[in-house]
């Protein structure tokens, strides 16, 4: 089976989607024997020459805009992608839109519905052309690649595919080199957010909760709660990065920017909780990476964490600031709590494996061109 993989997201920081097409690449190849391609396309973004050994793939990189050709493949559907990285069997897009081709079954991931719920906050092309689109060319592919049992309803519920057509394969847990192998609690550790500074996050809703923490007064060991925020910054973040440089969260909250996915496993190790009191999450892989540190998580009860934590973290209320206040203090100064939410997190991120995910995106593969051949 010839597959070929757009990988365009994991071409420069590999964020959320990126970070997702890379593992997912790289745990099939280890399985299957497949002839893999990931394809690549930008003016100025090459990939590191290490990717086709890393990965086992051959890699076909153009230099081609990557808006122009999004721009052409979303609104012409062309050109086809044979003509820019040869024949295929099956072409898996990272995203909701399909990459145009001639005769490989089509493959599209959509991790969340967000596009299509709050379009006002979205940008660029992406406002341009997924909430138009979306719909129509979800119908249209032969599979659906989806990371959450959720989002595979409200694929089904809201754009009308079949279930049967949508495959649930959601990330596997990391592996850490120095953590994992017990809770993570540092005495003196610090809250850590881990995330794309959007809406979405409630951004403006954690940092009022650590307002809180802050007028409460030092902590029963002395010590005043600190908050370290890592993730790359959307176009409104820049109120809250403001807010960060006066008081009183200046001397009490860090905020790190985006961070390389090699630098993650040095921030939980220094983390006492994880919290994501995020509105809605197609995964919320920040989450599993916590509770597969050891890492006492507390997160929103919204969107797919509830599926995702499950047993092995504290879900809350997002908009409920007391709640949120309440189990920070907690994680803070419990020892025998934090300690136990620590064990839960790492119990349940063993329900997620790659050899698992890889199993059932190869069934899609193989249903995808079953499906194009009876078309």
């Amino acid at each position: 089976m010839r597959i070929l993989v757009d990988y365009r997201p994991a071409l420069r920081a590999r964020t959320g989607v990126g970070e997702y097409i890379w593992q997912i690449v790289r745990a099939y190849t280890a399985v299957h024997r497949d002839e893999v391609t990931v394809f690549t396309s930008s003016w100025k973004d090459r990939p590191p020459p290490a990717t086709a050994a890393e990965l086992a793939v051959r890699v076909v990189d153009r230099r081609v805009p990557v808006k122009l050709l999004n721009l052409l493949w979303h609104r012409l559907e062309w050109p086809p992608i044979e003509s820019l990285a040869g024949e295929a069997d099956v072409v898996h897009a990272a995203h909701p839109l399909l990459i145009p081709s001639r005769r490989a079954a089509h493959v599209v991931t959509i991790h969340d519905l967000f596009f299509l719920d709050n379009p006002e906050r979205t940008q660029a092309e992406i406002k341009r052309d997924y909430a138009a689109l979306a719909g129509a060319h979800a119908r249209r592919a032969d599979a659906i690649i989806t990371s959450s049992l959720h989002t595979r309803r409200r694929i089904n519920e809201r754009l009308g595919v079949e279930l049967e057509r949508i495959y649930c394969c959601p990330p596997g847990a990391p592996t850490w080199t120095a953590i994992g192998r017990g809770p993570n609690v540092p005495r003196d550790g610090y809250i850590l957010f881990l995330g794309t500074l959007e809406p979405r996050k409630n951004i403006g809703f954690l940092l009022d909760v650590f307002e809180r923490l802050i007028a409460s007064g030092p902590r029963p060991n002395g010590a005043l709660p600190r908050l370290r925020m890592a993730g790359g910054a959307s176009p409104e973040a820049r109120e809250w990065i403001d807010r960060l440089s006066r008081p009183p969260l200046a001397a009490h909250v860090e905020y790190l920017g985006y961070t390389p996915h090699d630098d993650r496993e040095r921030l939980y190790a220094g983390a006492r909780a994880l919290v994501f009191p995020s509105l809605d999450e197609g995964f919320g892989l920040p989450a599993l990476e916590a509770m597969s540190a050891g890492v006492p998580v507390i997160a929103s009860n919204r969107g797919a964490l509830p599926e995702i934590v499950a047993g092995g973290g504290t879900l809350l209320d997002p908009l409920d600031r007391d709640a949120w206040v309440n189990a920070i203090a907690r994680a803070l100064d419990d020892d025998g709590w934090a300690t136990a939410q620590g064990c839960a997190g790492l119990e349940r991120a063993k329900a997620f494996t790659w050899p698992a995910t890889v199993a059932r995106l190869r069934e899609a593969y193989v249903d995808a061109i079953g499906r194009r051949s009876r078309r």
